[in-house]
């Protein structure tokens, strides 16, 4: 059956305040701090995936429940304007959209977000049909909404016998409990896993600072495993071979979203067939040129433009 979508994003939608840099600890006590730049832009790991993916080439299409606020609505029409499908962002009356900011400072953030309707994102927010109309769904921020998290591994096997490959980006778990019982359910219906170091770690339940080693031991539980490792490029584990890239040099602004745009690219690379070891150059690519404007979208690349940054790559037997 033909594919409406190339892609089906599950996950969260929500306006990001960035601000920053800080130069030094955020002050209380009721005292003003003046920073150089603040911006108000799409945030929600989901969302920046879609425009990412949408920025790439992609047909897009966004599942997923933000309030029928101001809020609400400004991410539903941010995203159609970066060409994603908004038919399935379910609009709710009774709650706010969640709400997220960003406080930067060198190459680090700290993140406060207001959750609003994740808690309320439910199966009910995936239409059945388009789970059989994408050739690839991905889902994000598994911590952040339970009750859809319980229903993933359902969602996920009905796309996969639809013919769709699947990824997951847990993100961080604000509650630190990293959830191995249910996570392995959902590992069981992933295709590949997209962590960065420091997730991967904790999902491995491993205590090492080694993230070849996190992910060669996530990709025993099923998927194949691709981990975001910062300035040190990335790495990916298919339970046989590792596979290495480093990054491109580039005058970072930002780098709220880098890892959500690396995700996009490494799914473009995979639905352009790409071999795994390029998938994972353009998956590299795209989160460092992302950094290059203040925002998780603004300086999103788009596929010819990622294509003359591709990088060498190395392969490793694990």
């Amino acid at each position: 059956m033909p594919h409406t979508f190339d892609l089906l994003v599950i996950g969260d939608a929500n306006p990001d305040v960035i601000i920053g840099p800080l130069d030094g600890p955020l002050p209380f006590g009721q005292r003003e701090q003046l920073v150089p730049t603040g911006a108000l832009t799409i945030g929600g790991s989901g969302a920046i995936v879609a425009c990412g993916a949408a920025h790439l080439g992609l047909r897009v299409a966004f599942a997923g429940r933000v309030g029928d606020d101001d809020a609400g609505r400004y991410m539903r029409d941010r995203l159609a304007a970066h060409g994603v499908d908004t038919e399935a962002l379910t609009l709710d009356p009774g709650r706010n959209t969640p709400l997220t900011v960003a406080l930067t400072r060198g190459d680090d953030r700290a993140i406060l977000t207001a959750p609003g309707t994740l808690a309320a994102t439910t199966a009910d927010d995936v239409p059945p049909a388009l789970l059989g109309a994408a050739r690839h769904v991905h889902s994000a921020s598994y911590f952040l909404m339970p009750q859809l998290a319980t229903a993933l591994p359902e969602l996920l096997r009905t796309a996969r016998h639809h013919g769709a490959t699947t990824s997951l980006d847990t993100n961080d778990d604000p509650a630190g409990r990293w959830d191995p019982t249910g996570l392995d359910a959902v590992l069981a219906h992933t295709d590949f896993l997209l962590p960065n170091a420091a997730e991967a770690r904790h999902l491995a339940r491993l205590d090492t600072t080694d993230p070849a080693k996190a992910a060669a031991r996530l990709a025993v539980r099923g998927p194949v495993t691709v981990v975001k490792n910062g300035a040190d490029g990335a790495l990916c584990h298919d339970g046989e071979h590792l596979f290495t890239t480093r990054t491109i040099p580039v005058e970072p602004i930002d780098a709220v979203g880098a890892g959500d745009s690396f995700d996009a690219g490494f799914i473009a690379g995979l639905l352009h067939e790409m071999p795994l070891p390029q998938a994972l150059r353009l998956a590299a690519v795209c989160g460092a040129l992302s950094t290059r404007a203040h925002g998780g979208t603004t300086a999103q690349p788009t596929w010819d433009e990622a294509l003359t940054r591709l990088p060498e790559t190395e392969e490793t037997p694990a």
